[in-house]
């Protein structure tokens, strides 16, 4: 058997710890994620799914629900908890969506691995009608993404956007009890938890570019941690990993943050990778963007250099300077 075949297999060539602990944030899509990383775990590694325990880790972004991150500090409110406890040894794994994670890591970890990307879209959920154009002029609509509140207003000025937090349950209630017309949710994360249902309607990315990383889950560990990082490896997807590395390329040279509207979108294919990527004037007045392509081993330099390149063309009052 070859040494790839034993990776794909998780063998016992792995050398994986006999129990593993996951950390994760406690929301139900976040289980879910967890929960999925842990399964396909045990199935790798041919273990009992009680060998890879789920800690729950409550987060600073967990417990802000009153005002934007952008206004509180960004993304890394999701992960830093969770990173201290990795950092300290008490779990051995985080899983993460991909779209929450600072582009910048403590030292000491990395993303070691994704699982199989989900649907990127983002869905509109509406009190009434089946699409952005049934929505009256000045009608509701609530996000706490700067991304799609600047997307919103570059396809819809007249709409009024105000912030909207909490998990997915409690943002479908507000729309669905008429508090809200409208509001816009990861379709990825609508899938996971069984509600695709609720989407009335699916925006194309050609108009409504996703965050870097949406519908990927990214498992992140301790470099120093072989036998866990091979366990990651056995299930990592291939192609999801190239395309983030690009979208995270692409996020980092434009210095991007939660207080800087930006999409970005790669897509891996015959050994290419090709990325788009779109930075906003929070109100969406004004914008830059652009296609980027190259080989699948130069993922991240291909991010770099559109996001450089879109960095050098937007106006200054788009990076907000």
């Amino acid at each position: 058997m070859s040494e790839n075949t034993n990776r794909r297999t998780g063998g016992p060539e792995t050398g994986a710890p006999a129990r593993l602990t996951i950390g994760t944030r406690g929301s139900p899509l976040a289980l879910w994620q967890a929960n999925a990383v842990r399964d396909a775990l045990a199935a790798a590694l041919k273990r009992e799914k009680d060998a890879i325990v789920i800690k729950v880790i409550r987060t600073s972004g967990d417990a802000i629900q009153d005002r934007a991150l952008s206004q509180a500090g960004g993304k890394g409110l999701f992960t830093k908890e969770i990173e201290d406890q990795l950092l300290s040894a008490d779990v051995d794994l985080a899983v993460h969506s991909a779209k929450d994670v600072a582009t910048a890591l403590p030292d000491g970890l990395h993303l070691a691995g994704y699982l199989p990307r989900a649907d990127v879209r983002d869905a509109l959920i509406l009190k009434r009608g089946a699409g952005l154009d049934d929505l009256p002029r000045g009608a509701r609509v609530g996000t706490a993404s700067l991304r799609r509140e600047a997307q919103l207003r570059r396809l819809r000025p007249d709409l009024h956007v105000e912030l909207l937090r909490g998990n997915v349950h409690t943002r479908l209630k507000r729309v669905r009890e008429g508090d809200l017309d409208a509001t816009l949710l990861a379709l990825a994360g609508l899938t996971r938890l069984g509600l695709a249902h609720e989407a009335d309607a699916v925006l194309s990315t050609d108009a409504f570019l996703p965050a870097v990383g949406q519908g990927a889950v990214a498992i992140e560990c301790r470099v120093d941690d072989p036998a866990t990082n091979a366990a990651i490896a056995a299930i990592a997807c291939v192609p999801t990993g190239i395309a983030v590395t690009a979208e995270r390329a692409f996020l980092a040279a434009l210095d991007g943050s939660c207080r800087t509207p930006i999409g970005g979108l790669a897509t891996v294919s015959q050994g290419r990778v090709s990325l788009a990527g779109l930075v906003l004037a929070p109100d969406g007045s004004d914008a830059a963007e652009g296609v980027e392509a190259g080989e699948v081993a130069a993922a991240a330099a291909v991010g770099h250099a559109l996001g450089t390149r879109l960095r050098a063309s937007a106006p200054a009052r788009v990076l907000g300077l």
